[in-house]
């Protein structure tokens, strides 16, 4: 080792405490930094404030980066943390808040997988080349906001409120990721159709059982009439499904629970579509007179509603009372629910052999067809239960409030065994009618759809109701009308179709708006206020039509990609189905909480038909569905 030297020590007088010389040591450090930066030059001084002031602003943009690295993290793990509350039912289900208490064939070659995205702008091939079955998919993000107006609309059961939420739970519910799979067993499209049943079923059973609706979600339900809507609109649905368990606790249940003998108003059409219609098809599928006398019952207490002036029936019924009255805003009916009840109450003329009931709805048909303000057979959508005119002319529409008058001028014509040729020549003129007002083209790629009128301007606004429309061509080709029907409902069907997968969800929407400018680079615009999805069967049961007279395996393919949308979307994982908000999200959809009754007794059931290559399973040359997708005999077939 070496000597140290005096260069290795170092003298360190430390000051006393209270001498300021702390204080003075700080004023020589800033003035001594002073005289360096006097010193520099001012291209040095001007390099070194610029590459400062550049540090800053580096600074500010790795913050704002970092900061939201880090609320991503924290969302996803919070995404994860909902998700381990979830108990997964074949990873194709809406999951439940935890926080919360109590509505197939072998795979051929055009079957498809579904993506999880489905871009909207991109047709699929199929449009581009007919019979290529493979699938243009692509995620593509919506930048478009777009406008809709609010209100609270009321049709078929759905009560739509436009800015409806589900009490801020919904960002609580998120669907797998999972792409849907094809099945590739034999008849598993039919067991998924009935286990797609027994899962709502075990919903409404657990948490709504008696009563009109289940809310999934909550595991609740909720009341419209009060009757056990859900239960009797899906007793056929059961029978057909061959689900004789199920079955036989809702036949106790009608049994021993079932009274219209109650002080509360319902729906004329809604009721009767629903419940007596539900009730005639049971009794005429299982020949137990228990349905039969429920019906009676009920159709007699629905009779105070046309009692009046005009012979045109008001919209509501209280059924304990015997007493009827208009909607309290109003003393207009809407013209299709007027007109959809007539196949119901005639038969039950027919089984009863009194008079009364079809008397009342022939009477409404009579007074309707000789009305003024029709156009080419198209009619508006309200008519006056005072004056029996019609009201808010000059609107005409395929949509909610006049769908169904165009189904049942078909279907009464056929129901009597095409013998009323008045029903006949009033929808024919209306075929015609839709084919000069209603009839357009979108672009780029020319889906013929059927839009609205407003007093001579024409809307390319387009209900997922007016869906019903191409099975009801078909049907009428069946009957030996113009084979241009047939084509026309093909077409139509497939702009149906695109409506579903031209959607993230696979879902259709409520309402879609077509594109018809040159250079538009999309068929479908959706408003932000009408992306919900309430599990319609406007577009399943025309594809049941559809492929009972055509044979095309396309139309159960579809079906089974809808079917495979639903069970991935919309399925809650403790039972049931909910109506969603978004079918342009996949990833929080935002379910209502609400399974519609029409879920059970039409979708399911016409899913089921279209799967099943049994022709006698409800013959279409022997029965005729109400709208409410509950079989009806056919006169001339019945003894």
């Amino acid at each position: 080792m070496y000597p140290p030297s005096r260069q290795d020590y170092v003298s360190l007088n430390l000051p006393e405490p209270g001498s300021g010389s702390y204080n003075n040591s700080k004023q020589w450090r800033r003035q001594s930094f002073w005289r360096k930066w006097k010193q520099l030059s001012r291209l040095q001084r001007s390099l070194i404030l610029f590459t400062l002031v550049l540090l800053f602003i580096c600074g500010l943009a790795s913050y704002s980066t970092v900061s939201k690295h880090l609320r991503d993290l924290t969302e996803k793990k919070q995404d994860s943390d909902r998700s381990s509350l979830l108990r997964p039912i074949d990873s194709h289900v809406l999951p439940e808040p935890a926080n919360q208490g109590r509505l197939p064939l072998p795979e051929q070659p055009s079957q498809r997988k579904l993506s999880n995205k489905r871009g909207p702008p991109v047709l699929h091939n199929r449009l581009q080349n007919k019979g290529n079955s493979s699938e243009v998919e692509e995620k593509v993000a919506d930048s478009k906001k777009d406008g809709g107006d609010g209100g609270v609309i009321s049709w078929r059961g759905a009560v739509i409120d436009t800015e409806q939420n589900t009490d801020g739970d919904n960002k609580d519910v998120s669907p797998s990721n999972k792409d849907v799979k094809v099945s590739d067993k034999s008849g598993s499209r039919l067991e998924e159709v009935q286990e797609a049943f027994r899962h709502a079923w075990k919903g409404y059973k657990d948490f709504a059982w008696g009563h009109d609706e289940l809310r999934p979600v909550s595991k609740s339900y909720s009341e419209w009439f009060g009757l056990g809507l859900t239960l009797i609109d899906a007793l056929d649905t059961m029978w057909i499904l061959g689900l004789k368990e199920e079955f036989e606790e809702a036949k106790e249940w009608v049994a021993t629970e079932l009274s219209f003998n109650k002080n509360v108003d319902v729906n004329l059409f809604e009721s009767t579509i629903r419940i007596l219609g539900g009730l005639l098809s049971t009794y005429h599928l299982t020949g137990d007179t228990l349905f039969l006398d429920k019906a009676k019952d009920i159709g007699s207490r629905l009779m105070p509603a046309f009692n009046t002036q005009s012979k045109i029936p008001y919209s509501d019924v209280n059924i304990g009372k015997g007493s009827a009255h208009p909607p309290r805003w109003t003393s207009d009916s809407t013209v299709a629910e007027v007109t959809s009840i007539q196949l119901e109450f005639r038969e039950l003329s027919r089984l009863t052999e009194d008079p009364q009931y079809q008397s009342a709805v022939s009477e409404v048909m009579t007074q309707v067809h000789k009305l003024d303000g029709k156009l080419d057979g198209l009619v508006p959508m309200f008519i006056n239960t005072n004056s029996g005119q019609f009201t808010h002319q000059g609107i005409y529409t395929l949509g909610a409030r006049a769908d169904s008058y165009y189904e049942y001028l078909l279907k009464q014509w056929i129901q009597g065994g095409k013998k009323e040729n008045q029903f006949l020549e009033d929808y024919l003129q209306a075929v015609e009618g839709i084919k000069k007002n209603l009839l357009q083209k979108s672009s780029p790629n020319g889906l013929t759809f059927v839009g609205e009128l407003s007093h001579g301007q024409f809307s390319p606004k387009m209900d997922h109701l007016v869906c019903f429309l191409p099975g009801t061509l078909a049907l009428g080709a069946h009957n030996g009308l113009p084979a241009e029907h047939m084509e026309l409902a093909k077409q139509l069907m497939e702009t149906c179709y695109q409506m579903y997968v031209q959607m993230e969800t696979g879902l259709s929407p409520e309402i879609v708006h077509f594109n018809m400018h040159q250079g538009s680079t999309r068929d479908v615009d959706v408003k932000l206020a009408d992306r919900h999805n309430l599990l319609r069967p406007e577009t399943v049961e025309s594809l049941f039509y559809l492929y009972r007279f055509t044979k095309d395996q396309k139309y159960q393919d579809w079906g089974w990609e809808i079917l495979q949308s639903f069970n991935k979307f919309t399925k809650v994982s403790s039972g049931g189905y909910t109506s969603i908000n978004n079918v342009r999200d996949p990833e929080y959809p935002s379910p209502r909480d609400k399974m519609e009754s029409f879920f059970l007794g039409e979708t399911l059931k016409y899913l089921y038909l279209l799967f099943s290559d049994d022709l006698d399973l409800i013959s279409l040359d022997r029965y005729v569905f109400n709208t409410e997708a509950h079989p009806l005999p056919i006169w001339s077939s019945t003894g």
